[in-house]
């Protein structure tokens, strides 16, 4: 995926941001599958505040990789807002980072359901010893623009961290 230039100087300034406070990022991403990190990547010097990056795409791999509850997924759904709080806080706890999002939703064209619409997703993110900020979207349009959306509300939410 080709980042617009809007995505691109959000990231940036996220970037000095987090650079001026001295803190470090971990990512833990499902339905965007690792495109929060690659958008932060894209920028020259991110290495210094983007510590790691998760992607747990499988109910397997969220258990298995950030010690998401599998009587979680199986209580809310992968896509629900615990399963997101989880998700971010098990990268926390699995990194050096000072700072983790997570991500997970559905990002069609299927999967959806009535209570669980294409274009939902739930992000969680959350400073170490602080407390935990949550986002519940829906966002229209295809599978692309959802997660492009998805991608700019987790850097948004990121912000709000600081």
């Amino acid at each position: 995926m080709t980042f617009h230039g809007t995505l691109l100087s959000q990231a940036e300034v996220l970037l000095e941001s987090y650079r001026c406070a001295g803190l470090t990022i971990a990512t833990a991403e499902s339905c965007t599958g690792g495109l929060v990190a690659g958008c932060l990547t894209e920028i020259p010097g991110s290495s210094d505040v983007f510590e790691r990056g998760f992607v747990t795409y499988s109910n397997a791999a969220k258990a298995e990789v950030l010690g998401v509850p599998a009587a979680l997924i199986a209580e809310h759904g992968a896509v629900s807002a615990e399963v997101a709080e989880a998700m971010a806080r098990g990268a926390l706890a699995r990194s050096k980072a000072d700072a983790a999002i997570a991500l997970t939703g559905v990002a069609g064209p299927g999967g959806g359901t009535a209570e669980k619409p294409v274009g939902l997703v739930h992000i969680g993110a959350v400073r170490r010893g602080g407390a935990m900020r949550q986002r519940r979207e829906i966002f229209g349009g295809d599978r692309t623009a959802v997660r492009t959306r998805s991608v700019a509300a987790a850097l948004e939410l990121l912000g709000e961290l600081l």
